[in-house]
């Protein structure tokens, strides 16, 4: 499926100094195929399953995005259930690649997924909560140990799980016992970092930089001195976007 193994730079090679004292290395998933990491599970769950299926997915867009490629890719049928609040520029990008979305609130998001199941016969592949989707993301951490094969701190952004549950696992069990893996959410810091990415010439959507946030909002511990690498999980955002965010 052309799944990116992606750059992994060093921060000092962007044009934005950092008040840090630690060798941060930004792994760029804003540069993967699809705009985001989450194609490297999407290709695997596809690879494991036979061709010609029907597949239905929940998704406020990422996770959809990838999907309806793979299912144009393949030439798949499926369909995207999406939460009302999501833009609908994401669902007007995923029908674009030819795929069926419906758009409904979000506490029925389930409840049709499994309507779909029951009465259309179709396969639910699920956004975060799959073995096989994890064990794709776990490309990642294994990207990542090829650059830096023991690394002291990685910091995942963290919305489901998936991401961290198989980056985690790639470098745990690649013998990295003392690594220390964070996973982190959005919160407040989100605008700043958007923000300071971009001046540094990186363009990243908000819950992508939700790792860079951490860091140099000082939410990691014990990062002096310490190789870090920060995971920059996905760039799917306009320019409409983007102007909300300060200069």
């Amino acid at each position: 499926m052309g799944v990116i193994n992606t750059p992994m730079i060093p921060w000092c090679q962007t044009s934005l100094p950092l008040d840090i004292q630690c060798n941060i290395h930004i792994k760029l998933e804003n540069m993967q195929r699809t705009g985001s990491f989450k194609i490297r599970g999407v290709a695997n769950q596809f690879a494991r399953r036979p061709r010609g299926g029907h597949y239905v997915t929940m998704s406020a867009g990422n996770y959809g995005k990838s999907f309806a490629y793979a299912l144009k890719l393949y030439g798949e049928k499926g369909k995207v259930v999406m939460p009302e609040t999501a833009p609908v520029s994401r669902s007007t990008l995923i029908q674009s690649l030819g795929v069926e979305v419906e758009r409904v609130p979000t506490s029925r998001l389930m409840d049709v997924v499994n309507r779909c199941v029951r009465e259309d016969n179709m396969t639910f592949l699920h956004s975060y909560d799959d073995l096989d989707l994890i064990a794709g993301h776990a490309s990642l951490g294994l990207e990542v140990l090829e650059v830096m094969p023991e690394p002291d701190v990685v910091v995942v952004c963290c919305g489901g799980g998936g991401l961290l549950a198989g980056v985690a696992a790639a470098i745990k069990l690649s013998g990295c016992e003392k690594t220390r893996i964070y996973g982190v959410e959005p919160e407040g810091e989100i605008k700043s970092a958007v923000s300071a990415l971009y001046k540094s010439g990186l363009v990243v959507e908000p819950s992508g930089c939700a790792a860079f946030a951490a860091i140099v909002g000082k939410k990691i511990p014990d990062l002096e001195g310490k190789n870090v690498v920060c995971i920059l999980s996905g760039g799917n955002i306009v320019k409409d976007e983007l102007a909300n965010f300060p200069d």
